[in-house]
């Protein structure tokens, strides 16, 4: 599994000591620094089963600056909203972990982090 991670997040940073006490194999992305282009947001988007409106931080600066919040968050404008995370990958919510199995979660909690073990 890999875990999309911003290591000054508190979030990140307990899902990372929870996959080591579980004794997880996983491969840590600093997504900031290795951000995933449109066509791999795309797939992550559908591992997750969410829509690129469900998984961007609206209340970060960036996200003001471009009036994301009054985006159209429907088909037709998933396109725009996919560039703009592609763009400025730090309204990507995190952490996100890629199972094995072909399935993503948004790693924010305990519980979700050891679903993703469990898979």
């Amino acid at each position: 599994m890999e875990i999309w991670i911003n290591p000054a997040c508190s979030k990140c940073r307990s899902a990372v000591k929870l996959l080591d006490a579980e004794g997880a194999e996983y491969t840590v992305r600093r997504y900031l620094e290795d951000p995933p282009g449109e066509e791999e947001l795309r797939e992550v988007l559908e591992r997750l089963g969410l829509e690129p409106w469900d998984i961007t931080r609206t209340q970060e600066a960036e996200a003001k600056e471009l009036g994301m919040k009054e985006w159209p968050r429907e088909p037709g404008a998933r396109d725009r909203w996919i560039a703009a995370l592609a763009r400025h990958p730090r309204l990507i919510q995190r952490p996100i972990i890629t199972a094995d199995d072909g399935t993503a979660v948004v790693a924010r909690t305990d519980e979700a982090v050891r679903d993703a073990l469990s898979r």
